[in-house]
Order: structure tokens, then C-alpha cells, then sequence
């Protein structure tokens, strides 16, 4: 009487994990980005604690303080959390450098928050622009973007529009 086996053979195992290998090289390239727009949003918070004060400035005396200190903030180096590790005020710009548990993607790289205002009416209050993003129509943008990220890490909001 003829014993049957059970079970897969060699050859089918390896197509199966050669499938999962296929897979998981296209899914980690599109989680990478995912996990680094999550840590970039994660840092935003840690800016807003410089936008009032530098916002404040302007609509006092229609001038951007020129570093951390004219905007009343501890050193750069002291300013930091999980995923930054200095937040830089540079002519009323705000730029964030991300390092500590940040992913290497961002890892040294700057993300840049530049406040756009228009110039002949400082009731307006003060836009900030992410990154390579444009200003809104009638206003201008102040300071310089130091931002070091490559696009396709960038949230939207901080993106150049294609038009």
C-alpha cells in the first residue's frame, strides 16, 4: 500500500518566501516615507513656541527679530525633543534641525518655517509657509528657506506646488 506524504516541497516554499520578498521591497520604501512625514509632523509642535513670539514682533514694530535671543528663546541647543535637535530663529525664520531619535532619512537635514506677511498692512496677521511652499497671493515671504529635505519626505503643506 502506497504511503502518501503531506506537506509543501522545497520548491514551493521558495516561491512563497521569494513572494514575500517581493512584497515587502516594494511596501518598505513607501513606509520609510510614511515614518519620516510622521516625525517631521511630530516636530512641528516644538516651532509653534517661536511663532508667537516672533508673530508678536512683527505686529509691534513691523521687524522680525534676528536670532533666538532677540525673540526673548533659549539657545538653539535647547530647544529639542524626540526628533529635533535645535530649533534656530534667523531673521524671523524659523528653522528646525532634526536629529536625536530621528529617522537617517532627516537625520542633520532642516526643515525651514518662514513667515509671510503683507508688507503695507501689519493688521494682517502673519502666515507661516513650510519648506520650498509658496506664499499665499499678496504676500511676501521674509527670511531664508534652509531647508534640506528631499521632497518626497516633505508633508504637502511643505511642498513647491507643480502647476
Amino acid at each position: 500500500m502506497p504511503q502518501s506524504t503531506r506537506g509543501f516541497t522545497l520548491i514551493e516554499m521558495m516561491a512563497v518566501v521569494a513572494v514575500v520578498a517581493i512584497l515587502a521591497a516594494i511596501a518598505i520604501p513607501s513606509m520609510q516615507g510614511r515614518i519620516v512625514r510622521q516625525q517631521i509632523e511630530a516636530a512641528m509642535p516644538l516651532a509653534d513656541i517661536a511663532k508667537k513670539p516672533v508673530a508678536a514682533q512683527w505686529a509691534t514694530a513691523q521687524q522680525f527679530p534676528a536670532d533666538n535671543a532677540a525673540t526673548g528663546l533659549p539657545s538653539a541647543d535647547k530647544i529639542v525633543s524626540n526628533y529635533v535637535s535645535a530649533v534656530t530663529v534667523k531673521d524671523g525664520a524659523i528653522h528646525v534641525k532634526f536629529g536625536n531619535r530621528a529617522n537617517g532619512a532627516i537625520l542633520g537635514k532642516t526643515l525651514t518655517l518662514r513667515p509671510a506677511v503683507v508688507a503695507d498692512a501689519p493688521i494682517v496677521p502673519v502666515t507661516w509657509v513650510c519648506g520650498k511652499a509658496d506664499a499665499p497671493d499678496k504676500m511676501t515671504l521674509q527670511g531664508s528657506d534652509e531647508t534640506s529635505i528631499a521632497d518626497e519626505y516633505l508633508p504637502m503643506d511643505c511642498r513647491k506646488l507643480k502647476r
